[in-house]
C-alpha cells in the first residue's frame, strides 16, 4: 500500500506542476480569477479528490482565515470558493523559480516575517487588493501544522482585519495532510471536508479575537475528527 501511495504522490505532484503551467499560460488570456480556478479544478479532477462542504461562503466576506496542513489546501479552497482570492504567503515562495511566477502573476501578497516594514507593505498591498474586489486569504498559522493541533496564529491577520474592519470568515479544512503529504511522498484520493464558519466583523477593540478564533477553529476540527472516528 505504501508503494501505491508513493506512486499516487508522484502522479499527483506531476499534475500539480502541470496545473501551474496551465495557470501561467492562461493568465494573460482569461479574466482573473479564472486561470487559477481552472488550474485548481484540473488538479482536483486529475488526482480524483472531492470535497464535502459544510456551511456556506458569505458573499460579503473580505478575508478568509484557514488552517493549514497540506500543499493541497490552496487548490481545495480555490475550487470551493467563487471569490477572487489574494493569497498572503512568505516572500521566499515568490523567489522560487516558476512557482514564484505562478504567485506573482495573480498578484498574491508576499510578506517578510523578519522585516520591520513588512506589516506596512502588507497593509498597502491588502488595501490595493481589497479595492480590486478581491478577498484576502491567509493561513494564520504561517506554516503547516503536522499533528492536528493548530499552531499559534500570527498577528498579521489581525493587523489587516482590524485596520480595515474586514468581514472575516474562518474556514476549517479537515485532515488534508492525510491525503497529500509532500514530506512522506504520500497521496491517497478521497473526500476532503471543508467547513465554513460564521463570518464576523473584526473588532479592533478586542485584543483577543484572533486567539479566541484559533480555539474555536480547533474545537470544530477536533469535533469533526472525533465524529469520523466513531
Amino acid at each position: 500500500m505504501k508503494i501505491l501511495a508513493h506512486i499516487n504522490w508522484f502522479f499527483a505532484t506531476v499534475n500539480i506542476f502541470i496545473s501551474l503551467i496551465i495557470m501561467i499560460v492562461l493568465y494573460p488570456m482569461v479574466p482573473r480569477p479564472y486561470a487559477r480556478k481552472i488550474a485548481a479544478w484540473y488538479v482536483r479532477i486529475t488526482i480524483f479528490f472531492s470535497t464535502d462542504v459544510k456551511g456556506s461562503e458569505d458573499p460579503a466576506t473580505q478575508m478568509f482565515l484557514i488552517n493549514h496542513q497540506s500543499d493541497l489546501d490552496i487548490g481545495v479552497m480555490e475550487t470551493v470558493s467563487k471569490k477572487d482570492l489574494a493569497w498572503v504567503a512568505k516572500k521566499e515562495l515568490f523567489d522560487v523559480p516558476f512557482f514564484g511566477l505562478a504567485m506573482s502573476m495573480p498578484e498574491d501578497i508576499p510578506i517578510e516575517r523578519k522585516s520591520k516594514t513588512s506589516l506596512i507593505r502588507l497593509l498597502k498591498n491588502a488595501k490595493d487588493r481589497l479595492n480590486k474586489g478581491r478577498v484576502i486569504t491567509m493561513f494564520p498559522e504561517g506554516t503547516r501544522s503536522r499533528n492536528g493541533r493548530m499552531l499559534p496564529f500570527k498577528n498579521g491577520a489581525k493587523v489587516v482585519a482590524d485596520k480595515f474592519q474586514l468581514r472575516v470568515q474562518p474556514v476549517v479544512l479537515i485532515e488534508t495532510a492525510k491525503y497529500y503529504d509532500i514530506k512522506r511522498f504520500y497521496y491517497s484520493p478521497g473526500t476532503i471536508k471543508v467547513i465554513f464558519l460564521e463570518s464576523f466583523i473584526a473588532d479592533k477593540n478586542d485584543p483577543d479575537w484572533l486567539n479566541n478564533l484559533r480555539e474555536t477553529m480547533q474545537e470544530v476540527y477536533d469535533q469533526e475528527v472525533k465524529g469520523k472516528e466513531q
